[in-house]
């Protein structure tokens, strides 16, 4: 039975801002100086230390190598679930072919031995149920997930066994398929933020799988009922994969669900598929990427970074929350409510199996490229020369924890922190400690973890913009590359 927290948390509330920035620049006017924003903290706080201690799911190995999750939770007639099939993500494309995980993904819903695509959607949508397949091109697993009330758990579970064990991949929906690829790949080179993560991904992971932004039209070509048939058998494996649910459901409902409906899903011996890191990122770079006549510029600044199971995860948890994680990062006070440059400035940490990234993005007018950018980095600058604030620091250290509090509300959310859990092989009492270990973060931890990761020799700058307008600006930050559209060298 789900043990509901209590929870005693005081949460510093959203900051209220206050700013003349849209009058001054409808005026014509300068933006406001920095004293002209008021961050009004009138909000109870609590110093005292969050403690919990979270419901524990019940856990099992089963015979042909799925490790089973169940976090019980009967206060309301739902239950969702989780499928996680290790080596099936992009991760693995085969060479040449990336994209045919995620296209496998997609078309294993479009019918299977005993259901055409429109019963399936027929089928859930008299349910109100949900079944999904999804596997990222840069994931090392695929996901099967589903999820619906407890009435309706035994067909829509039935279904999503029948949707993962025998899909068909039926020619005609390949084709319809394909065709709306063939445009989205057409119409996403004209986004700057495609553009701009395209450069970046090549910068920061070279030949890596983290690269992939994209499948290429040659691959859409070798999308067939074949090499989908093929890499479903290969990949989909119960072996090392994880199967999860939450709600109202207990350990033998699962078990019997399971028995009745994957039975033939038996273990294959297959290894654990290994995960690499990508090579180590070269020197500083900056990246600027031709839109002709645009009227504004997508700025990515970014780098290497850390695995999920590093030491130093919580300490650059803290060191993203303060420069940009969400509207009280330096990033948004000071280039969106402070300068005016931009509708919003966001810094992000990903930390996934292999050393992910880090990396802060906006997007500006075009006639502040300029300051823009190098207020952006001089706030990367400044964390790694300064040591934050202790009021600044310990507010962010109380956000984290209250958006870790929040999470608690949703028996969904909690599943997935148990599954990651298990993947990470983290302690038993990992999400018991993580208020106390947040909290326990020091400035000064912080400020040398910004001085190894946000090192200014390893920092990656791309701007995706008109190059006859900003090309100059970019100079002064290093030797400028240019590229067109289609991510082809013509400069630099």
């Amino acid at each position: 039975m789900f043990r509901r927290c209590v929870l005693s948390i005081g949460i510093v509330g959203l900051c209220a801002v206050t700013s003349a920035v849209s009058i001054h620049a409808q005026a014509g006017q300068a933006p406001p100086a920095s004293q002209a924003v008021v961050i009004k903290g009138h909000a109870p706080v609590s110093n005292d230390l969050l403690q919990v201690k979270l419901p524990r799911p019940v856990e099992a190995d089963l015979p042909n190598g799925l490790h089973l999750i169940v976090l019980e939770d009967h206060r309301a007639p739902q239950v969702s679930f989780q499928i996680l099939v290790r080596g099936a993500g992009g991760f693995f494309d085969p060479a040449g072919m990336p994209g045919l995980a995620s296209a496998t993904a997609t078309l294993m819903r479009e019918g299977t031995t005993t259901r055409t695509t429109q019963q399936i959607s027929e089928t859930l949508e008299t349910m109100a149920a949900s079944v999904g397949v999804g596997a990222g091109l840069t994931a090392p697993d695929a996901t099967v997930s589903g999820s619906c009330l407890t009435e309706n758990f035994g067909a829509t579970f039935a279904l999503a066994a029948d949707v993962l064990l025998h899909p068909i991949f039926p020619d005609d929906e390949i084709a319809r398929w394909v065709t709306r690829q063939r445009a989205s790949l057409t119409q996403q080179r004209s986004s700057a933020a495609f553009l701009a993560a395209e450069a970046y991904q090549r910068a920061v992971y070279g030949a890596h799988p983290a690269s992939r932004v994209s499948m290429t039209a040659d691959v859409l070509g070798q999308i067939t009922h074949d090499a989908l048939a093929t890499y479903h058998h290969t990949h989909y494996v119960p072996d090392h994969g994880v199967i999860a649910f939450a709600g109202d459901i207990s350990m033998a409902e699962a078990r019997k669900a399971i028995d009745a409906t994957l039975a033939e899903w038996k273990k294959t011996g297959a290894a654990l598929p290994d995960v690499s890191d990508p090579p180590a990122i070269g020197s500083a770079k900056v990246l600027l990427v031709a839109r002709p006549g645009s009227v504004q510029t997508t700025l990515l600044v970014g780098t290497q970074a850390i695995a999920r199971t590093s030491p130093d995860y919580d300490v650059l948890q803290m060191m993203n929350k303060v420069i940009g994680g969400g509207p009280t990062g330096r990033l948004f006070i000071h280039l969106r409510e402070e300068k005016g440059y931009t509708y919003g400035a966001s810094s992000g940490l990903s930390a996934p199996r292999y050393r992910g990234d880090w990396q802060a993005t906006m997007d500006v007018r075009t006639e502040v490229t300029d300051p823009a950018l190098t207020d952006l980095m001089a706030e990367i600058a400044r964390m790694r020369d300064e040591a934050v604030p202790q009021k600044e620091f310990q507010d962010a250290q109380r956000a984290l924890v209250a958006a870790f509090a929040l999470s608690l509300e949703s028996p969904q959310g909690m599943l997935n922190s148990y599954i990651a859990r298990y993947l990470y092989q983290l302690p038993a009492d990992y999400w018991d400690r993580y208020p106390a270990r947040v909290m326990a973060v020091t400035p000064a931890q912080v400020q040398a973890a910004a001085r190894q990761y946000l090192a200014a020799d390893r920092l990656q700058i791309v701007a995706v913009g008109d190059a006859a307008r900003i090309g100059g600006a970019l100079k002064k930050f290093g030797t400028v590359e240019t590229y067109d559209a289609d991510g082809k060298r013509i400069g630099g």
